[in-house]
């Protein structure tokens, strides 16, 4: 299992880009300078005069609301001072131009990264947006300028929230053989068929160690990284017989089963949060109802989670303060701003999430519209510190509630 950032890069520089760097009319025949200072002369090598070290190279723009525009090249570091064999070197990056350097803006956050297989990685993000918070997480950075900044690599374990914005880049960040010793029960016991993910959520709790009770935000992380894993070494599985049997030509069937593949990805994880997170509160003995066809609040909004339940909630008579409504998004983005109109009579709503890092501009905003974050304890480490104090984890959520929605003894 893959537990921290170092196993996958040897070292990371990252900084704001100037005007210079970013924009096509002012940059330097777009180079890159300035890496030696951060120490990437031991990642890169120091190429003699006359010689240029190649790598193949990930680049990447991300931004919150739309999907990461990638491209893979080949970056070019050498001496820009080759011909003046009298001078010292100093060595540069040199990237051809393409779709993500064409999206540069200066103020943009630029991370580049050396991966163990000797390839970079590079990343833009805008500056003060959620994603680039969870870069300058994921690799350690703290306060930065228009000078490369060498990353900490922090020793601290990747949280599944961590690990799927790599992947989103490229990156693989789940190791083939993590669930290779369950591979065989999942297998078994659904031979003929993709299991649910009810049913991939159920059998990743059964093979996982845990104390619901007494430690739900580890183990609520624990469940979700374990169906990772699970989830994919099963895929992997199904999707390599698929490719074997081939598609004998049939173009439109193998886009068809690529997108099947996707979309399943895409949607399982959301499903799989709810359905943890619906064991701990059962676990815990809380009263409360999903959202469904026949458990709907105003203009049919379906919540995620009501607690005692609908039937309270539409009883005028039933006090507000005993009522609490819980959205459940891995991640938000804009989608946040669904919760608030889940429930008209309850003024403060809770969000429950594991998205990591989100900006201050936006965790301000939420909580000026009443909306209370619960975020597994693990990931507060990604948020500052006057962020964490207004942020719950699940156990504070818990404890919240259960006096006044308590059905059974916690067990």
């Amino acid at each position: 299992m893959i537990d921290s950032i170092s196993e996958l890069f040897e070292g990371a520089a990252a900084k704001w880009l100037s005007a210079v760097d970013a924009e096509p009319d002012r940059s330097n025949q777009h180079e890159i300078g300035g890496l030696p200072s951060a120490g990437f002369r031991s990642h890169l090598g120091e190429p003699s005069k006359n010689d240029v070290a190649r790598f193949p190279a990930t680049m990447a723009y991300l931004g919150d609301h739309e999907p990461p525009e990638i491209v893979r090249d080949t970056v070019s570091w050498y001496d820009c001072r080759w011909k003046q064999a009298h001078r010292s070197p100093e060595y540069r990056l040199y990237y051809r131009s393409n779709s993500v350097t064409l999206r540069l803006s200066a103020g943009d956050l630029m991370v580049i990264a050396k991966a163990r297989d000797g390839s970079l990685l590079i990343v833009f993000a805008p500056a003060e947006s959620d994603v680039e918070a969870q870069v300058r997480q994921v690799f350690g950075f703290g306060e930065m300028g228009q000078r490369f900044q060498a990353a900490r690599m922090p020793p601290s374990s990747l949280t599944l929230p961590l690990k799927l914005l790599l992947e989103d880049v490229g990156v693989e960040a789940f190791e083939p053989d993590d669930a290779a010793d369950d591979l065989e029960l999942v297998l078994n016991r659904f031979p003929e068929r993709f299991p649910s993910t009810a049913e991939f959520s159920a059998l990743a709790r059964e093979v996982t160690q845990g104390d619901p009770v007494g430690e739900p935000d580890r183990t609520l992380l624990a469940w979700m990284e374990r169906e990772e894993a699970l989830f994919r070494a099963y895929e992997r599985e199904i999707v390599q017989e698929r490719l074997e049997r081939g598609f004998a030509g049939d173009v439109d069937e193998f886009i068809r089963f690529s997108l099947s593949v996707h979309n399943r990805r895409k949607s399982r994880v959301g499903h799989a949060f709810e359905n943890h997170l619906t064991e701990l509160f059962e676990r815990h003995g809380l009263r409360f109802e999903k959202g469904g066809v026949n458990r709907v609040t105003e203009n049919k909004s379906k919540p995620d989670f009501l607690f005692p339940g609908f039937t309270e909630y539409h009883d005028p008579q039933f006090p507000n303060s005993r009522l609490f409504l819980l959205g459940a998004k891995t991640t938000c983005k804009e989608r946040w701003r669904q919760v608030l109109a889940e429930g008209e009579r309850l003024k403060r709503k809770h969000l429950a999430t594991l998205e990591p890092g989100i900006s201050r501009t936006h965790t301000d905003e939420m909580s000026a519209h009443g909306l209370q974050l619960v975020v597994p304890l693990p990931i507060h480490a990604t948020y500052s510190e006057t962020q964490r104090m207004k942020i719950m984890g699940i156990q504070d959520f818990i404890s919240h509630v259960r006096p006044k929605v308590f059905k059974t003894r916690p067990g």
